[in-house]
């Protein structure tokens, strides 16, 4: 009875090991998906100013927003992640990479060597983004200069260093579909929201979390804790405790310097940001703040008081 009882667990333990090892495989994109015209270069710059790159990768230390080193830490209840060097470095960077290579890390967050990303790099944003912008962007990226700044390892806790466990979380958050355009909506609209729901990543910041490290999916763009861990983030839907006084001009004018309405100007990580998104055309931002416009008012809740 127990040597039965033996080979019973023994056998469900490797039918659980193959059911996990294969749900929790990458999913990559298939070479098909790459098929297009040559890369547009100036597009790319601009994607990669939409994307916000320089935000997290440029190199410590360096004002020049174009090394991208990185090393910048991001802090979070599962530990600490420190961006990669992304500069077209053949060693310590993503000069070796292919265009593939590329295309899987930003739309599926798979390595190239088969791992799976940590979702501290937004690809769950990402995911949005068309192909032809993606390969846009890493030709723009292959011509930024070479950073030799060795990588930085992630400091992380047991169990988050076990990175194929990361493929259930997909399985749960990550739908992998790209943005599709409302046939109903604008092209304006449709422009802002790709650009905020894809490039811009803004609910990434903007947004509460779950303890499964999630969007608060009723809460989206609501404002929360700084996820790097100081100060809170703000509202940005069109609520009274968000963005409900400003008007779509107003917030593209936001975009465009920094300055709030009220003549205040921004500054931590969102003065990063709009040194991004002044460098995107009238149109765009003017797109952007449309959308934001669009959004459903959600109450955002108070900061705690000290």
């Amino acid at each position: 009875m127990i040597r039965r009882l033996l080979v019973l667990v023994a056998v469900l333990g490797v039918v659980g090991g193959a059911a996990f090892w294969w749900l929790t495989a990458p999913s990559r994109l298939a070479p098909s998906a790459l098929a297009g015209p040559a890369p547009n270069v100036e597009n790319g710059k601009l994607v990669f100013a939409a994307g916000g790159c320089a935000s997290c990768h440029v190199t410590e230390g360096q004002a020049d927003r174009t090394r991208m080193g990185g090393g910048h830490g991001l802090k979070s209840p599962f530990g600490t992640f420190y961006a990669p060097n992304i500069s077209p470095h053949p060693e310590r960077g993503i000069g070796r990479w292919s265009e593939a290579d590329f295309a899987n890390a930003m739309l599926r967050g798979v390595s190239p060597a088969g791992e799976h990303y940590y979702p501290a790099f937004p690809y769950t944003s990402y995911q949005r983004m068309t192909v032809g912008d993606v390969r846009d962007l890493f030709a723009y990226m292959k011509t930024l200069p070479a950073d030799a700044t060795a990588n930085r390892p992630h400091d992380l806790p047991f169990p988050f260093t076990v990175r194929r466990g990361l493929g259930l979380w997909k399985l749960a958050f990550l739908d992998g579909e790209p943005f599709r355009p409302d046939p109903s909506k604008p092209a304006a609209l449709n422009r802002g929201a790709y650009l905020v729901e894809g490039p811009g990543h803004c609910a990434e910041c903007h947004s509460p979390r779950a303890f499964t490290g999630a969007i608060t999916a009723d809460r989206r763009f609501a404002g929360g804790p700084n996820p790097e861990g100081a100060g809170w983030v703000p509202n940005i839907t069109p609520h009274r405790d968000g963005i409900a006084s400003w008007s779509a001009d107003e917030i593209a004018s936001f975009l465009a310097d920094g300055f709030t309405p009220g003549g205040d100007s921004t500054g931590g990580a969102m003065a990063s940001v709009i040194r991004n998104t002044s460098q995107l055309s009238d149109a765009d931002r003017a797109a952007m703040a449309a959308y934001l416009k669009a959004l459903p008012a959600r109450e955002g809740r108070a900061p705690p008081r000290r």
